[in-house]
């Protein structure tokens, strides 16, 4: 193997599953070196995500489940450090193939189902007792190369920054949540959630509610002009791109995709399933494009997925083995990044030197003699919290699984 040109292996391997470059780490110093280094990690995952292979489903319901996109055939039970709670597990949110699980209130764990390394997070410090529903949200900060889980509770919103090991408090929740417990929905670096304005759901209209993983600040996105306001509205991703389903069970559902993030007429409706095609069902969800963009796979009823023939509006089932009776479900792609205390990312010391010379820049512009005194120490003190360096203890109550 001396004899190829390294970037002729380098094109090779990335186009390996995960198990596999696990295992070629051993043939040589300079291919361990290559598969561990932080350039090939994020290339092999963008080309998966590209390409939509080493893709899978991950279903839960009590227990996690693995389904292969390429095959559909099999439903497998994944082994994690949340298995064995009596509770089961809930996965709150997908990322770069890391998954975010949680047990009960307090147990919440990143994983990465392709290596097996798994993370736990410390608890969050709680002044007042959570009888209701505990919203969740999971996703990347790629400005300070940073994972971020967020818990919303009535009004009261904390974020864990995986880099700094910590949870913290941060401004109110400004609306209501629609379906109460849930997970957002990943777009980008903002997560999503089907929110209202007012407590009285029963009259208030639906709206989408984001918050932006960098900004940390919350916002509308705009809603697309469908005509019966009175639709079951269900959030997800297709392609990257925000989309949003709009049911009225038993009848239709009409599924809308924003193709261009936040601007509204970028809206557009881009099927809708009733009874005439498919006689049996309450909703779909989307979860992803076939690989030649023809069909689209959807969970039915949360109980069984089918194929939508986008020119032909036909239905086709699936049969999968294996399927709990019921089930939500995210999308997994496999990935090499790794799990570490302090850093998010671990990426090798770029991201490290990234946010170096961002902090330094930015240090540069807050302290610009156009801001006064007062404002310069606020903007400062915000950005420090904001940008803060890891703390000596970043690792304490943390289990690194190895």
């Amino acid at each position: 193997m001396s004899d190829f040109p390294m970037d002729v292996v380098t094109e090779i391997l990335l186009r390996l599953p995960v198990r596999a470059l696990l295992r070629f780490r051993c043939v040589s110093k300079s291919w361990r070196n290559l598969i561990h280094s932080w350039d090939f990690v994020e290339s092999h995952l963008k080309r998966s995500i590209e390409t939509k292979t080493h893709l899978s489903l991950i279903l839960t319901h009590f227990s996690t489940y693995s389904v292969d996109f390429d095959s559909l055939d099999n439903a497998v039970e994944l082994d994690h450090m949340l298995k064995s709670k009596p509770l089961g597990t809930q996965v709150l949110g997908s990322c770069n193939g890391l998954i975010c699980l949680s047990h009960g209130l307090d147990d919440i764990a990143i994983w990465n189902p392709s290596t097996r390394k798994c993370r736990q997070l410390p608890r969050a410090k709680i002044d007042y007792f959570e009888f209701g529903h505990v919203s969740y949200g999971f996703g990347s900060d790629a400005i300070t190369d940073d994972y971020k889980v967020v818990k919303i509770f009535e009004s009261k919103v904390q974020v864990c920054s995986m880099r700094l090991s910590s949870w913290k408090r941060i401004q109110d929740f400004p609306y209501y949540m629609r379906y109460g417990r849930g997970y957002g929905v990943l777009v980008g670096s903002a997560l999503h959630w089907v929110v209202t304005r007012e407590p009285d759901l029963d009259n208030t209209a639906n709206l989408i509610g984001a918050f932006d993983l960098s900004v940390e600040e919350f916002w509308l996105v705009p809603l697309p002009d469908y005509s019966d306001k009175t639709f079951h509205v269900n959030l997800g991703v297709l392609d990257g791109c925000l989309c949003l389903t709009a049911t009225s069970y038993g009848a239709r559902s009409d599924v809308w995709v924003m193709k261009d993030y936040g601007v509204e007429e970028s809206w557009s409706k881009l099927l809708s399933v009733g009874q005439e095609v498919n006689r049996s069902f309450g909703f779909v969800i989307p979860i992803a494009y076939s690989k030649n963009g023809c069909e689209i796979l959807m969970a039915q009823d949360n109980k069984k997925f089918i194929w939508y023939d986008l020119e032909h509006n036909t239905v086709k089932n699936i049969k999968i083995c294996g399927l709990p009776d019921s089930f939500e479900t995210v999308m997994g792609v496999e990935s090499l990044i790794r799990l570490k205390g302090g850093d998010g990312l671990n990426r090798d010391g770029k991201g490290k030197n990234r946010r170096k010379n961002q902090k330094k820049n930015l240090k540069k512009r807050l302290m610009s003699p156009e801001s006064s005194t007062f404002a310069q120490e606020m903007k400062m003190q915000s950005f420090e919290n904001q940008m803060g360096r890891v703390p000596e203890d970043a690792d304490d109550g943390l289990r690194i699984i190895w």
